[in-house]
């Protein structure tokens, strides 16, 4: 027999079984947690090494992610990166040997930093390109706009209107 057979609430059992649902969720949403957490960073033994491994990781982009390097990232990716980074520095590879290995094997865009070089200018002056392009092509309309406006003077119809108007907002000062 159950404890909560011989409690008699009125209107607690619509309660106790509405409550149910959003219970077991919070439960079932607590349990899958650890079933999708991730795994905790590994770190070498050495924390020179670990510090050289990040060194050089922080100047490499994620390739999944794409606007973090890989130090920040938790991608699958970039993981076996930082893993890769630290088997070629425990073999004595040198931080920029491990960086050329890296350029060449995924090119210039690994780079968290890109560098200025001939392949890339356009990536470095496109920006300020499209910015002066733009600032012109607004002085350009602009001049053009007012040099209309002054090109066309108002005819008879046009002046009555605005001497009104005019005329109408020098009556509403005076009040």
């Amino acid at each position: 027999m159950n404890f909560l057979t011989h409690l008699r609430f009125p209107g607690s059992t619509k309660l106790m079984i509405a409550a149910l649902p959003v219970f077991a969720a919070l439960v079932l949403s607590v349990s899958m947690q650890s079933t999708f957490a991730k795994d905790a960073v590994s770190l070498a033994d050495d924390p020179v090494l670990e510090a050289r491994v990040m060194g050089i990781a922080e100047e490499l982009r994620c390739l999944v992610c794409q606007n973090q390097t890989i130090a920040d990232s938790q991608a699958g990716l970039a993981v076996d990166l930082r893993n890769q980074i630290r088997e070629q520095l425990k073999r004595g590879v040198s931080d920029k040997e491990v960086m050329d290995y890296m350029v060449q094997r995924y090119g210039d865009f690994v780079l968290y930093r890109t560098p200025l070089k001939a392949t890339t200018w356009l990536l470095w002056a496109g920006p300020f390109a499209f910015l002066i392009g733009g600032a012109g092509i607004l002085f350009y309309s602009l001049a053009r706009r007012r040099k209309q406006a002054l090109d066309q003077p108002l005819d008879e119809d046009e002046r009555r209107r605005a001497l009104a108007l005019l005329s109408a907002d020098s009556g509403d000062e005076a009040r």
